[in-house]
């Protein structure tokens, strides 16, 4: 019960932050291209407790359609066109949260106008325009703008620390699991368009690809194979609700991935299980003719979205066995569990990175893209390599699915 009553209550701080500062008069002010649901959670509420945002001005399609979004959060202005935005003097920065198919023009359009991009994941259709993008001139220029996937789960606490724990040569597999229930979903959303570039390794899976080149600390080598169920019909043709794919990495470890849109009606949270090797473990309290061995199994339960819920579980398996015949004498599993809401509580290294307990992995998020703006240190950041190598592994389970890379944008 106290579990839950904390989890509630970290919830409503999250979207009702009980710190809300004045904004200093340089702030950032950020246009938002396209009325979609997820800026809320992305960039709105994040806004509301970092000084140096302001949240200004939103454009749709429809204009009617803006209009309400802005008057239900609190946006001072609407803006005609996407283009209007980009081209404000007094926008800063720019947040794309559009369908994938239309990320890359208008990141590139943002950019050439001078505006630092925060990009919704995936970043762009396939490696194809992510090549292009992220080796823009604009952004090798000096004090030129500054991009980021906006891979959010990668910048909560709790993630940093999971990955502290892991030294990936001792990796041996792992397991990235997520899912959407069916009715979370409808069949007329964008994530089922070819043309839009949907798909569910592009939607959820990109989070279960990028755990697998995080933990192994390396990019794929091969997609062994990828099983897909895909629409077949109409605007819908090729694109998967489901996928199941392997992966051989350079070290010999196999990483899995698998998630589905149209899931069972109860929502399970996304985890992710990383099987290291055995090694023997020192233990002067063994006679000569004895070993001790360690077989380590750690699991991060909700790793896209920490802050509702997460629970690290360390599993560790120990032999005792004779060296000369290797029978066990003695075998027995010891586990271990730790929460980690903010970077204090990871400690360590951690201890005095900046948050608070009511930060969503939006906000760490916001955090260090407006650092990195402001020309200070960035604790953490998804680099232009990063994210070109993101799309590379999502092309290579699309081609190995039979599918195919989703279509490159015409946009020069």
């Amino acid at each position: 019960m106290a579990s839950l009553v904390s989890m509630v209550g970290r919830i409503y701080r999250a979207f009702i932050p009980p710190h809300q500062p004045a904004k200093v008069e340089d702030a950032l002010r950020f246009g938002i291209l396209g009325a979609a649901s997820i800026a809320q959670l992305a960039l709105i509420t994040p806004a509301k407790s970092h000084p140096e945002v302001i949240v200004q001005a939103v454009s749709a399609r429809d204009r009617n359609r803006a209009e309400v979004f802005a008057k239900s959060h609190g946006i001072p202005e609407v803006e005609n066109s996407y283009e209007d935005i980009i081209n404000d003097p007094s926008i800063d920065c720019v947040f794309i949260p559009l369908p994938n198919s239309f990320h890359y023009e208008w990141a590139v359009r943002a950019i050439r106008a001078g505006k630092h991009v925060l990009l919704e994941k995936p970043s762009v259709s396939n490696s194809t325009e992510a090549e292009i993008l992220f080796n823009l001139p604009e952004l090798s220029q000096p004090n030129g703008p500054v991009l980021l996937e906006a891979f959010h789960s990668r910048f909560f606490p709790a993630w940093s620390y999971f990955r502290s724990l892991i030294n990936p040569a001792n990796v041996v597999h792992i397991n990235a699991v997520s899912m959407i229930p069916w009715w979370l979903t409808s069949k007329d959303d964008s994530h089922f368009n070819y043309k839009l570039s949907g798909g569910s390794i592009m939607a959820m899976g990109t989070y279960n690809l990028a755990a697998l080149r995080l933990l192994f600390d390396a990019e794929p080598e091969e997609c062994l194979n990828c099983e897909v169920h895909a629409y077949t019909d109409g605007i819908y043709n090729k694109c998967d609700y489901d996928f199941r794919a392997q992966f051989r990495f350079p070290n010999g470890g196999i990483g899995e991935a698998s998630s589905t849109l149209r899931g069972p009606t109860y929502w399970t949270p996304s985890h992710v299980i990383v099987t290291n090797k055995e090694i023997i473990v020192e233990d002067k309290s063994l006679p000569e003719s004895q070993l001790k061995a360690q077989k380590r199994e750690l699991t991060l339960h909700s790793f896209i979205h920490g802050l509702y819920w997460h629970r690290i579980d360390i599993k560790d398996v120990y032999e005792i066995r004779d060296q000369d015949t290797g029978n066990v004498i003695r075998k027995w599993e010891e586990k271990t569990y730790r929460k980690v809401y903010t970077f204090k509580e990871a400690g360590g290294d951690f201890a005095d990175l900046p948050g608070e307990s009511y930060w969503i992995s939006y906000r760490h998020q916001l955090e260090q893209f407006v650092n990195r703006i402001k020309g200070r240190k960035t604790q953490h950041w998804v680099d232009r390599s990063d994210s070109i190598a993101q799309m590379k592994m999502l092309d290579m389970a699309y081609e190995k699915s039979g599918l195919g890379p989703r279509p490159t944008s015409s946009f020069k």
